[in-house]
């Protein structure tokens, strides 16, 4: 009789749990996520009163606007001519040190002499390759324009990343700061 009454659960338990399975139903009573409605990003859509695809929030500043140059469309000599449009105050140049420490001297060292601790011979014993010096005496960012250290920090360049993330404002900070490593003077 123990047999028949383990029998009759296990028929009972297979049937119960079938009615949630969504091969059975159809999803209608459990539907799961993966059916779900969903909009993937910059995807077009449909709705009553929306325009296709999605618009900026209101209040941004569309790429290229607002005498920002859109460094990507340009030629490296248009970028090399972009001109910096923040002085280098005492506050930009505090501003522009702070940020040096924080997201480039990993690199290019305190100093901006490629002497980071990731950097590789020959300045630095890193393993991850040469870092160019972009400040002091060996310095390769005193031939360069404000425009081509910028552009470098916001589309990267070789091994170097992009550091778009920085606000605008604050790239052109870093800027100011290394031509001050440099001795001042752009």
């Amino acid at each position: 009789m123990s047999k028949r009454k383990v029998a009759l659960a296990i028929a009972f338990g297979a049937t119960m749990s079938l009615g949630c399975w969504e091969q059975i139903d159809g999803g209608k009573w459990f539907p799961q996520m993966k059916r779900q409605i969903a909009v993937q990003a910059f995807e077009e859509v449909n709705h009553d009163g929306q325009l296709e695809g999605f618009t900026p929030p209101a209040g941004t500043v569309p790429v290229g606007a607002g005498g920002r140059p859109d460094l990507a469309s340009m030629s490296m000599a248009d970028q090399d001519a972009v001109t910096n449009p923040y002085p280098a105050t005492l506050a930009s140049l505090k501003r522009g040190e702070e940020l040096f420490l924080r997201y480039c001297e990993t690199c290019h060292g305190p100093g901006g002499k490629g002497d980071g601790k990731v950097a590789g011979p020959p300045f630095g014993t890193g393993p991850f390759g040469m870092v160019l010096p972009i400040g002091g005496p060996s310095s390769l960012a005193r031939g360069l324009s404000d425009g081509h250290i910028f552009a470098t920090m916001s589309l990267g360049r070789g091994r170097m990343p992009n550091y778009s993330r920085i606000s605008y404002e604050d790239r052109w900070n870093i800027v100011n700061y290394v031509r001050e490593l440099n001795g001042g003077g752009r």
